[in-house]
């Protein structure tokens, strides 16, 4: 048993450790700004019929689609650091999961913003309306994220207080089980996908590729399924930890705020916008009510302090 632990132990530092969080950003830093300069030097290339490409390329038409190379790799990052922070803070996690979510959208709009029609009749050109509707969408999970980790403060307060009796380590280490299991998903999703953007973003002669949706559904509906699974498997064991009403409820919420968030790469327009907007704002809502149940537990403990 102490081996599996040593064992254990020693694979989470190698993967999920500070010192290997930094190195993993220096690294997505480092790949997004080359890759955002080698973009743009393909772009000119093209402009200059240097390079021939087909007529669908339309990521190599604008300098401004360029930005949504860089940004695929942030989010490859970001998805790297949901996993990071799976261990060590539930809410963070699902904070995290917002983001990406969030990141998404910009960086949809970056490429949509090559494909507008600025004219009189804004609301009646499609790409227009998804542009609009992603606009107002972004403003709306900026704020929405705030208020997320805002309460998630005070939900760690609390958690301090009436978790000091609780052994959690089991339930810790399992966790850390399960992050490291969700690394090496994660890698083979990341290079199986970079490799499949590549070749249909720039080599590949089919139009559909260009549809964000498709691209999405390479990566991240693959890994918000198996993002899904675990955190059911996670609310399983916790009932081990505690069978409050409020936590259980708390993490159940959650589960189907990504599951809203899953279902919203099978859509577009403004189905995707609403799904998004109500799987963040049911997670904000489900939290917020869970911080109450603890004040309350908070109090009730205090009260029956002699």
């Amino acid at each position: 048993m102490t081996e599996t632990k040593s064992l254990t132990g020693i694979v989470y530092d190698k993967l999920l450790s500070e010192k290997t969080k930094k190195i993993t950003e220096k690294f997505f830093i480092s790949v997004a700004i080359i890759s955002y300069l080698l973009h743009l030097l393909v772009i000119a290339l093209v402009d200059l019929e240097i390079i021939l490409v087909n007529d669908y390329s339309k990521l190599l038409s604008n300098p401004i689609s360029a930005i949504y190379t860089p940004f695929s790799f942030i989010l490859i990052y970001e998805v790297y650091l949901l996993v990071y922070y799976l261990p060590k803070s539930t809410t963070i996690y699902i904070g995290k999961q917002y983001e990406i979510i969030t990141l998404i959208i910009i960086r949809r709009i970056f490429k949509d913003l090559t494909k507008l029609e600025i004219n009189s009749n804004w609301f009646e050109v499609k790409t227009n309306i998804n542009f609009t509707l992603d606009i107002i969408a972004t403003v709306i999970l900026f704020y929405l994220i705030y208020l997320f980790y805002k309460l998630n403060r005070q939900n760690e307060i609390n958690q301090a207080i009436t978790q000091k009796n609780i052994e959690l380590t089991k339930f810790i280490n399992l966790k850390n089980i399960f992050a490291i299991a969700l690394i090496p998903i994660f890698l083979v999703l990341s290079i199986y996908s970079l490799g499949h953007w590549i070749y249909e973003s720039f080599f590949s002669l089919r139009e559909i590729v260009y549809n964000i949706k498709d691209i999405n559904k390479i990566f991240f509906e693959k890994f918000f399924t198996i993002l899904i699974l675990t955190e059911v498997l996670l609310l399983l064991f916790s009932f081990f930890l505690s069978d409050k009403f409020n936590r259980v409820i708390r993490n159940s919420g959650f589960i189907i705020s990504t599951i809203l968030i899953k279902l919203s790469f099978e859509t577009e327009g403004i189905m995707n916008t609403i799904l998004i907007v109500t799987a963040v704002l049911f997670g904000v809502i489900v939290l917020a009510i869970n911080n109450k149940y603890e004040t309350l537990e908070v109090k009730k403990e205090s009260a029956l302090v002699p």
